[in-house]
This record gives structure tokens, C-alpha cells and sequence, in this order.
């Protein structure tokens, strides 16, 4: 259920308020005030550092988000309504699943170089397993009365897929876009961290060199940011919608 708009205002409130009793108590250079913050953020701002960094780093998120959507909607499907397609490719998607973000960024710089493609498809590997698993377990879920409707009426594979399997997919779809968002927007920072030369990652690798704990702050806040509107005004109105049937 959503929070009322004044429950997390004020539950933001309340986060910056602790922020700025520990700032007043640490040394500035550790934990500079918000105020600090944000005169760094208004100058990265005035400045268009802040914009393009932010676009790249956001694009290579919705990139990457597409690609482990695309492929693991694809394969979650498959695994779920093949059972015997499933077992030889289950110890796959465990191995990937478990397989470090770290190393699988670095093995993609390795292989395919310190380029966009690397970076795209590193962070589209972390997530793609997470989603196969998802829609697998939402396949499994599904009410078998239903499909069996759809058999007796002859309901084409397409039409089946369109009207039966995936309007009861659509909770599991929507779980799986809000943690991948908040997956992969992560995994994108390390990989802009350790081989791109821009976006919020690279910016935090740089800030982080010089000890601006402020210039790390605004960054990673700003990123938050626009991650934070994506899930309050994209994410949870489609996630209700996708649900809306099951209470119609």
C-alpha cells in the first residue's frame, strides 16, 4: 500500500533533520551539512557537469534495464512452462545468480574492452538472472483453471499469451522492474566507477580521489533523486494498474 504524500514528506523531513544533527557533531570534511551539499550541487549544476553526467548514467540504466527485461521475461517464460528446458537450464541461472556483480563487470571489461557495449551488457548480466526467476516463479503461480479455459476454447499461442499468461503476469513483471531498478542503477555506478569516463560513477571515482565528500553526497543524492521520481511516478502507478485485476 502507498504512503500518503504527508507521511513521506515527513518521513524525508525527518532523515534530513538526523542528517543535519550528525553533520553538526562530525568533522566537516567527513560528513559535510546539507546546506554544503547543496551549494555543490547548484554549482555541478550551473556548471552542466551535473546534467551530462546524469543523462549518461541514466541512459545507460534504461539500457541495460530493457535488455535484462527483454531477455529475462523471454527466458522466465520458457523455464516456467517448459519443466524439461528448466532443469538443464536451472544450474544456469543459480551459477548466474550467485556470480558476483564485480566479477562479472570486470570479465565484460576484459572480454569485449573498456567501452559502452561492456558496460551495457555487464550490468544487463547481473539483473537478466533475477528476472528469469521472477517470471519463472510467476508462471508456476498462474491458475491452472485459466489456461485450461484457454485450451478449450483453442486460444491461439499469441492470444494465450496476450490474454491469459500475461495479465496474470503483470505483479510479477512489475516486482521485477522495481527491484531491477534499484539493482541496476547501482550496478551501473560500479561500472562507470571502475572503466568509463562519465556518468555519476565516474564523477564519485573522481570526487573520491580528492576527498570532496560533499561533491560524492551531491552526486549520489541527485541520482537518488531521479530514481526516487521514476518509482513514485512511473513504477508504482503502473505496479497498481498491473494488479488491479486480481481485486476487480
Amino acid at each position: 500500500m502507498k504512503a500518503p504524500a504527508h507521511v513521506t514528506a515527513m518521513s524525508l523531513l525527518a532523515l534530513l533533520g538526523l542528517w543535519l544533527v550528525a553533520a553538526a557533531f562530525a568533522d566537516p570534511m567527513v560528513l559535510p551539512g546539507p546546506a554544503r551539499v547543496w551549494e555543490v550541487l547548484l554549482r555541478e549544476a550551473g556548471s552542466g557537469k551535473l546534467w551530462l553526467h546524469l543523462s549518461m548514467t541514466l541512459w545507460r540504466v534504461l539500457a541495460a534495464f530493457g535488455l535484462a527485461m527483454v531477455a529475462g521475461c523471454a527466458l522466465g517464460l520458457l523455464l516456467g512452462l517448459a519443466p524439461r528446458v528448466n532443469r538443464w537450464l536451472d544450474p544456469w541461472v543459480t551459477v548466474l545468480l550467485n556470480l558476483p556483480a564485480l566479477v562479472i563487470i570486470v570479465l565484460c571489461y576484459l572480454w569485449i574492452g573498456l567501452n559502452e557495449t561492456a558496460a551495457i551488457v555487464a550490468v544487463s548480466l547481473n539483473k537478466t538472472a533475477m528476472v528469469i526467476v521472477t517470471i519463472r516463479e510467476g508462471v508456476r503461480s498462474m491458475d491452472p483453471a485459466v489456461s485450461d479455459m484457454a485450451r478449450v476454447y483453442r486460444m491461439s499461442g499469441l492470444a494465450r499469451l496476450r490474454h491469459v499468461i500475461w495479465p496474470q503476469l503483470g505483479p510479477f513483471v512489475a516486482t521485477a522492474t522495481r527491484n531491477g531498478l534499484a539493482v541496476i542503477w547501482k550496478i551501473v555506478l560500479v561500472v562507470e566507477f571502475l572503466g568509463r569516463s562519465n556518468g555519476v560513477g565516474f564523477q564519485i571515482h573522481l570526487y573520491f580521489q580528492m576527498f570532496d565528500t560533499a561533491a560524492v553526497l551531491a552526486y549520489a543524492l541527485s541520482f537518488t533523486g531521479v530514481m526516487l521520481l521514476l518509482e513514485y511516478l512511473v513504477v508504482q502507478p503502473w505496479e497498481r494498474r498491473a494488479s488491479a485485476w486480481r481485486h476487480a
